[in-house]
């Protein structure tokens, strides 16, 4: 299957999604990703899916930096709530947080099944400071960060609390 930005892709059946070659992504900073496109044959419009997939495809590095304060407070959160051990990580501002995470190699275009219906690009991470749950970061319509804590599988904080009033949280 052709997906617009994307080139060639093929169906994986066990995933159920269609997956991209590795690309590289200026949001990552130039990191390497396969794109995996759900839904893309059930839900129409696909046109969608082109959006949200040019978009994310063509976001700029400051879209993911902007994120730094809340990664920092999801880092302080879990720094709050353990007794930290000896490895656990110290990590003095939010621009330092970049240090301790681990980006995904898989970014995950999906429609949102509630609210708005959007599509939404997840990317999960791993993070020194919370290896069990890491780090998810969500983009709405792919160009802005809307959603950021460990990795539940939700698109939005209003859909992960079932919560409308957190629709426009990044972080809780």
């Amino acid at each position: 299957m052709e997906i617009p930005g994307l080139g060639k892709c093929r169906f994986d059946e066990d995933q159920g999604c269609y997956i991209s070659k590795p690309i590289s992504l200026a949001v990552l900073s130039g990191k390497k990703c396969a794109v995996l496109v759900e839904g893309y044959d059930e839900e129409p419009p696909v046109e969608d899916f082109h959006e949200a997939i040019a978009n994310f495809l063509g976001s700029p590095n400051t879209v993911l930096t902007s994120a730094e304060p809340h990664i920092f407070r999801y880092y302080l959160d879990v720094k709050e709530s353990i007794e930290p051990e000896d490895d656990f990580p110290s990590i003095g501002s939010p621009s330092e947080i970049w240090k301790f995470v681990q980006l995904g190699e898989e970014a995950l275009v999906i429609r949102r099944a509630e609210g708005d219906n959007g599509i939404y690009v997840s990317l999960e991470c791993n993070c020194d400071w919370e290896p069990e749950h890491g780090l998810q970061i969500v983009f709405k319509n792919g160009a802005v960060v809307n959603k950021i804590g460990p990795y539940d599988g939700h698109l939005t904080n209003s859909d992960a609390y079932a919560d409308s009033t957190l629709e426009s949280v990044v972080y809780r």
